[in-house]
């Protein structure tokens, strides 16, 4: 089910960046696609976590596919060839600027829910291990995805002519939306492990209380959210595909995935060397590879240097997603999951979106270049930071962390 909707998820996201950008020719419109998924991503994280803590998830699922599907399928229609002589040219990007706000919403409940399925699937014991192949399948359908979105979108009007490549994808995007909808059918029933007794303001606060009393999980966190909200450098690939490096869309395509299978070959290489030996110094030297890969990448004027460094930037991303996913796992009571995933995702769920917006500011007023140069420098000086305010961390392995009270986890 999560590889279906990933696939999908990631193909949309290629397409909808190169397709609005060559409407609009606009790079804050590139930051505005970031940004309307974020605010009901974040501004009603919180509530999502504490339905998902109270709720069946099986059926908290069910809603959440239907209403993506029905998303993508108002995009599919609004894209048609046929609907250009009823629907103004000038309202389809609002109605694409929309429809990802609602699909923001249904991010807000999406995370919570399986967040809390996953950790009720699998022994405690095998969280670290567990959490690597977790997110490798995650990986290899966002390698596939941004690959055949932008596959699809550059030939299909090559191999038939009159159809809009936008059309195809979005096609194939319902068509892998209905698949995951039929297994989500499939799946047992999890019901709520949380009844709330107190007022639901308490409640919500009991979850963000915990994670601000952890050190760990706020520090993995907050260097999590200020790295990628200033090395997104994923936002402004349409315009490097277009105006730099000149490769069209199935040059974004291939780049999209060239990050994600950097992240899936790290990630299956961790599955027989694990980074949870000292997580912590392992975290920061992850996260500074992340940002010198940003740098180089931004300097970068050849095609297939800078697959080399997009390659590079999803290896170390990968091995921050997998210290941060094992950490989060094991310090999360079972009956606040999915209070904490919401505050997780308040934090991380969208710093990717967020991080767009910025790149999409960024490279309006700074230019397409200095903007990711911009952005990786800030992310090495948050990296340096944290090091000076967490070193008590670096040297503590991953049975000192799971200890509750250990000294350099919790205030």
């Amino acid at each position: 089910m999560r590889f279906c909707f990933t696939l999908a998820y990631s193909m949309q996201a290629v397409v909808l960046g190169f397709y609005i950008y060559s409407i609009t020719h606009s790079k804050i419109a590139l930051g505005y696609i970031g940004l309307c998924e974020a605010i009901p991503a974040i501004g009603i994280a919180l509530y999502g976590g504490y339905i998902a803590d109270k709720s069946e998830k099986r059926k908290m699922l069910l809603l959440i596919f239907s209403g993506v599907l029905l998303t993508s399928l108002v995009m599919f229609t609004v894209t048609l060839k046929s609907m250009s002589n009823v629907i103004h040219a000038g309202w389809i990007v609002p109605i694409m600027y929309s429809m990802i706000f609602c699909n923001g919403i249904a991010r807000a409940f999406y995370g919570p829910a399986t967040f809390t399925i996953y950790a009720n699937s699998i022994p405690k014991e095998l969280y670290p291990n567990g959490s690597t192949w977790s997110s490798s399948s995650w990986q290899v359908a966002a390698i596939l995805g941004p690959a055949a979105g932008g596959l699809i979108y550059g030939y299909t009007n090559k191999i038939i002519p009159g159809l809009i490549g936008i059309t195809a994808v979005f096609g194939c995007i319902l068509f892998l939306l209905v698949i995951s909808l039929v297994l989500v059918f499939m799946l047992r029933k999890y019901p709520a492990q949380y009844v709330p007794k107190e007022s639901i303001w308490k409640s919500l606060s009991e979850g963000i209380t915990f994670v601000f009393s952890n050190k760990m999980m706020i520090g993995a966190m907050s260097l999590d959210l200020f790295s990628v909200f200033f090395g997104g450098a994923v936002a402004l690939l349409p315009v490097f595909a277009n105006e730099i490096l000149k490769v069209g869309a199935e040059g974004l395509g291939i780049m999209r995935a060239m990050s994600s299978l950097g992240a899936v070959l790290t990630m299956l290489v961790m599955t027989r060397f694990s980074p949870m030996g000292k997580p912590w110094r392992n975290l920061l030297v992850a996260v500074t590879g992340f940002g010198l890969s940003i740098i180089c990448f931004g300097l970068s004027t050849n095609f297939y240097l800078s697959l080399l460094f997009i390659f590079t930037e999803g290896a170390f991303d990968s091995i921050s997603v997998i210290i941060r996913g094992t950490l989060m796992q094991l310090l999360t009571p079972d009956h606040m999951r999915g209070r904490v995933s919401a505050v997780n995702q308040m934090f991380i769920g969208s710093s990717n979106e967020i991080g767009a917006f910025e790149s999409g500011t960024a490279a309006q007023l700074l230019g397409t270049v200095p903007s990711v140069i911009f952005g990786g420098s800030m992310t090495m000086l948050i990296v340096g930071i944290t090091y000076l305010k967490t070193k008590k961390l670096i040297p503590l392995s991953l049975q000192q962390i799971h200890a509750p009270g250990e000294d350099g986890i919790k205030e």
